[in-house]
């Protein structure tokens, strides 16, 4: 799920390498097709966090690699961002650190007569994202193949556990949006 085309996994190939001697995750790679190419890199440090100067710091060292080995036709703009509050979850260890919160998922196939569950993530074990849906008395195994997509959902407690990781209280001015 960290990419969807070879474009983007030529791409993921050429980046790993950056960001691990950055001591940085890719998180997701996406290209997006236009009058101008956009290349989206989400990248997160081990630690969880990332903030304007990583980004940078990822996108300069990333430029250099693009521009030696060109893997994409035409002319492209790269982002590099953080993957946000509402994070994608690409890879199985982000179901299990995001364990207890709430979550979407889409799948490439139907199971049960839909494609999209929500529902409290409950870890990941033997290949498949364990997932509590409403309504359900036990606790749904989704094989990790079958995911199309896949993010958090922005509660309050989501909010708090982030304001929480960066060191600011859950009661400031920050968690409610006043600011001054």
């Amino acid at each position: 799920m960290r990419t969807r085309t070879a474009t983007d996994e030529a791409i993921l190939t050429l980046a790993l390498p950056v960001a691990d001697a950055l001591d940085m995750e890719i998180v997701r790679i996406r290209v997006k097709s236009g009058k101008t190419q956009i290349v989206q890199i989400m990248a997160e440090k081990s630690d969880g966090t990332m903030n304007v100067e990583d980004c940078a710091k990822l996108s300069r060292g990333l430029s250099d690699v693009l521009e030696e080995t060109d893997p994409i036709r035409g002319e492209y703009t790269l982002e590099v961002s953080s993957p946000g509050i509402d994070r994608p979850l690409t890879m199985p260890a982000h179901f299990e650190r995001w364990e207890g919160f709430r979550a979407k998922l889409e799948l490439d196939r139907m199971v049960e007569g839909q494609k999209r569950f929500s529902g409290q993530l409950a870890g990941f074990e033997n290949n498949s994202v364990l997932m509590d849906l409403p309504k359900e008395d036990e606790t749904a195994l989704i094989p990790f193949d079958w995911i199309a997509d896949a993010k958090l959902v922005l509660t309050e407690e989501l909010i708090k556990a982030d304001l929480a990781a960066r060191g600011a209280p859950s009661g400031s001015d920050e968690a409610s949006g006043d600011t001054p």
